[in-house]
């Protein structure tokens, strides 16, 4: 539906016309600071939003928007022989960026790390007629319910041979990063969930990025035992090139340790601080 309110901020799509977007009230996130505006798909096309197609790296291509939306991420589209999965969401969408998308296998099913990126996902699921899957502890952010959302519930779901979906919980209790376990030594496709940062040795844990909240170690302890099983050379993230290129599960092994030595650094300081 391209008259459907999508909120600038965010830039998640809801089904029908609000005062607020709750999603950015929470404190994960911030209402603009001139308010909360809201846009449509037809406004952001009449804007000049176009599609960017780029390969991002093996069997997985970039599929962002140009000038971005919303917070900027990027979604990834991953290629297998069993079929093609979209991770992640931006929300731009138009006739031009289906067609450059049908090119390339067309998309057999969608999965979105956390809240920030619902997008308008239900507009891609209808486009490509494709499910949606979010866990189901995330169930009460999205915006835009329809049949083609799937709630998964428990620590794993496979959702193509090869990818697996892991409920991490860091940064929304749903939160949720995908294995590949065919791509090139292993890929792990972590949204902001774990964030690649600038210096792309290394991934960040935070409750809310934009309002520096830290993430829970407990949180960060169960999800690095729920990826323990898991072998991955490269962590993708959220925007275009934030990846980690080698050793990924030993970069997010010790991104974490690192993360941990100083939450929980509680000793005595040697000097009084002054």
């Amino acid at each position: 539906m391209n008259d459907l309110p999508i909120c600038v901020t965010c830039g998640v799509q809801y089904g029908a016309s609000r005062d607020n977007c709750p999603i950015c009230e929470d404190e994960r996130q911030y209402v603009g600071w001139d308010g909360q505006r809201w846009t449509t798909l037809n406004e952001l096309r009449e804007a000049g939003h176009r599609a960017r197609i780029e390969d991002e790296g093996p069997g997985v291509v970039g599929v962002g928007t140009e000038p971005p939306t919303a917070i900027g991420q990027r979604a990834l589209l991953v290629r297998t022989p069993s079929g093609n999965v979209l991770w992640d969401m931006v929300t731009h969408l138009d006739d031009e960026l289906i067609r450059q998308v049908r090119e390339l296998g067309g998309i057999q099913a969608i999965a979105i790390s956390h809240p920030h990126f619902y997008g308008s996902m239900v507009d891609w699921a209808h486009a490509f007629d494709a499910p949606i899957y979010i866990h189901a502890a995330d169930r009460q952010w999205v915006a835009r319910h329809d049949d083609s959302v799937v709630f998964w519930e428990g620590d794993t779901r496979e959702i193509a041979d090869g990818l697996t979906l892991i409920n991490a919980g860091v940064h929304f209790a749903g939160g949720q990063v995908m294995h590949w376990r065919d791509g090139r030594e292993g890929a792990l496709f972590s949204g902001d969930i774990f964030q690649v940062v600038k210096d792309r040795r290394w991934v960040g844990f935070m409750y809310s990025y934009p309002n520096l909240i830290p993430e829970r170690p407990r949180t960060i302890r169960r999800a690095l035992s729920l990826l323990e099983p898991y072998a991955f050379g490269r962590v993708y993230g959220a925007w275009w090139q934030h990846i980690v290129d080698t050793d990924g599960a030993e970069a997010v092994r010790r991104s974490a340790d690192r993360y941990l030595s100083f939450a929980l650094d509680d000793a005595k300081p040697d000097h009084p601080a002054g």
